[in-house]
């Protein structure tokens, strides 16, 4: 049986050594902390901002709902999840703790510092017992994890039965032409903003590519029934550009 430092897999194109991604995912994220939320403002056009609400639309939280965001950031799901649940909580747990303490900046974090928690941690190995949430949220994160199906296993462990995982990540469009278009939008501006935003080009390049190795909605909506959730859906958003996975732990 093969040692992980001899298997392989992706980031972004290039093909590396399985336990060297998780540390190049870190850098990529280490150098864009500071400039992070004005990129997703401006390479979406604020879209992103309507996606994250249409995710708390259809995942209605309620209070005395525990809620893990995973790969959480500087916090934009956890701080929209207690905003319209005011007696719940949340903990945001993310691998890169640059990111976290861009989160701990903004104002949202101190108002909302009594039902909130930031956790240094990994996707694929929850430092959380079983059954510990009501709801598991990924937002933008999951592309970027070694190993999929280790992190879905890990929501599934962490979610107590009836716990709800939902998932917003960039997904295909189904229309070849629209693909096209989107494409040369993304790979011929994106990394150029990068490097006039945030100085850094090849991580944009990199978040880019890895837009293009995640698998598409069945695909993934499959991925998510192997690792033991029901009832699951998903609903695209922006014709496909974006979609949300939703399944229960039943």
């Amino acid at each position: 049986m093969n040692d992980s430092s001899e298997k392989t897999t992706h980031f972004g194109f290039r093909q590396v050594a399985e336990d060297q991604k998780a540390g190049m995912v870190h850098g990529v994220f280490t150098n864009v902390a500071s400039k992070y939320d004005i990129m997703n403002d401006v390479m979406s056009v604020g879209i992103h901002r309507l996606w994250k609400d249409a995710m708390m639309d259809w995942l209605a939280p309620r209070n005395g709902q525990r809620l893990l965001d995973v790969a959480g950031g500087t916090g934009d799901i956890a701080f929209r999840f207690l905003k319209r649940a005011p007696q719940a909580s949340a903990v945001v747990l993310d691998m890169t703790e640059s990111m976290l303490i861009e989160g701990r900046k903004r104002a949202e974090a101190e108002q909302l510092a009594d039902r909130l928690d930031w956790v240094v941690g990994d996707a694929m190995a929850l430092p959380f017992e079983a059954n510990s949430f009501d709801v598991y949220t990924i937002s933008f994160g999951i592309r970027n994890v070694t190993r999929i199906d280790d992190a879905l296993a890990e929501a599934y462990r962490v979610l107590r039965p009836g716990g709800r995982l939902m998932v917003l990540e960039f997904s295909q469009l189904p229309n070849p032409a629209m693909q096209k278009a989107y494409d040369l939008y993304s790979f011929n501006v994106i990394p150029r903003m990068g490097q006039l935003i945030a100085g850094d080009r090849d991580s944009y390049q990199y978040l880019v590519e890895s837009i293009r190795k995640f698998p598409d909605q069945e695909s993934f909506a499959a991925m998510i029934r192997d690792a033991g959730f029901e009832n699951v859906k998903y609903r695209n958003l922006s014709l496909g550009i974006a979609a949300l996975h939703s399944g229960w732990k039943i």
